[in-house]
C-alpha cells in the first residue's frame, strides 16, 4: 500500500528540526522551535532517536554532547532520564514524540526521520519504529515518516502502511556514513528502494537534485522534497526541481 503524501508537505516549506534559532534560545527539535514553527505556519521536520526504555526521542545525534551538557549515548538513558536533561542555551529539555505531537495538534504538517539505528544503513531491530507507530497512534494530523535506512521504511510499510512514507536521499558519499560499507552507500545513491518501500516520496541532498533517479522517479509520480536549504538564492535553485523545501537560518516565504 503507497499511501499518497498530504497536500500540504507539497505546499508549506518545511522547518528543519523545527524554526530554531540558537541566537534566542529555540534549540533544535526543541519544543520551543516547534512552537515557533507553528506560529509561522511551517510544516516542520523532526529527528527520532529511541531512549534504554523504548521511547521514540525527539533528538537527531546518537550522542547527548553536541547538544546537552551530558554526554554518552541517548539510548543508554531512560525516556524519563532524557526529559531533565537541558539543552545548552535554552529552557528546553529532550521531548518525546509524543510531546512533540500534542504540541502540533494537527495544526502543520509534520514530517518524521527515524533516524538510522544501525549507524550501517543494515536491517534494524525495530524497536525505534515500533516505538514511534505507538506514539502516533490515534494522531490525525498530517504527518509522514522517512528514514535513510530503506530497512526502517520496510517495517513501517508492513506495520504501519496508512503512515505516508519515504526515502531521505542523497550521494551517499562513503566517507560521510561510516561505518557503513562503500558497497551499501554505491547501492543507495540510486534509490533502489523506492518501491519495495511502498514510498511515495523522497527527501533529496539539495546538492544533489540533479541525479537523474530523481527525475525519474518524479517522472514516476514521486514527491520530490530536498534538504536542507539555507538562503533565498538556494531555495530558488532548488525550487526547479524539488516541489518542496525543508529549510533553516532564514524565513522562508510562505505560499500565497
Amino acid at each position: 500500500m503507497r499511501a499518497p503524501l498530504p497536500p500540504a508537505f507539497l505546499t508549506t516549506p518545511i522547518a528543519h528540526r523545527g524554526y530554531h534559532d540558537r541566537a534566542t534560545g529555540r534549540i533544535e527539535n526543541s519544543l520551543s522551535a516547534i512552537r515557533a514553527a507553528v506560529a509561522a505556519g511551517y510544516g516542520i521536520e523532526i529527528d527520532l532517536q529511541l531512549s534504554s526504555d523504548d521511547v521514540a526521542m525527539v533528538f537527531h545525534d546518537e550522542t547527548l554532547d553536541r547538544l546537552t551538557d551530558q554526554t554518552g549515548a541517548l539510548n543508554s538513558r531512560t525516556a524519563a532520564d532524557l526529559g531533565r536533561i537541558g539543552l545548552t542555551g535554552s529552557d528546553d529539555a529532550i521531548p518525546t514524540l509524543a510531546e512533540v505531537l500534542s504540541e502540533i495538534a494537527g495544526r502543520v504538517p509534520l514530517l518524521i526521520e527515524v533516524k538510522d539505528q544501525s549507524l550501517r544503513l543494515a536491517p534494524t531491530d525495530g524497536r525505534l519504529e515500533a516505538a514511534t507507530i505507538r506514539a502516533l497512534k490515534g494522531y490525525d494530523g498530517p504527518v509522514a515518516l522517512m528514514s535513510f535506512n530503506p530497512h526502517s521504511m520496510a517495517i513501517m510499510a508492513r506495520e504501519a502502511p496508512h503512515v505516508p512514507r519515504g526515502l531521505t536521499t542523497c550521494a551517499f558519499d562513503p566517507a560521510d556514513w561510516q561505518p557503513a560499507d562503500a558497497a551499501t552507500c554505491l547501492r543507495l545513491r540510486d534509490i533502489p528502494d523506492y518501491d519495495a518501500t511502498q514510498s511515495s516520496f523522497i527527501s533529496h541532498e539539495a546538492a544533489d537534485l540533479t541525479r537523474p533517479r530523481v527525475a525519474e522517479l518524479a517522472a514516476q509520480g514521486a514527491a520530490v522534497l530536498c534538504w536542507t536549504i539555507r538562503s533565498p538564492q538556494s531555495e530558488a535553485t532548488a525550487r526547479r526541481i524539488a516541489r518542496n523545501i525543508t529549510f533553516e537560518g532564514y524565513a522562508a516565504p510562505l505560499s500565497t
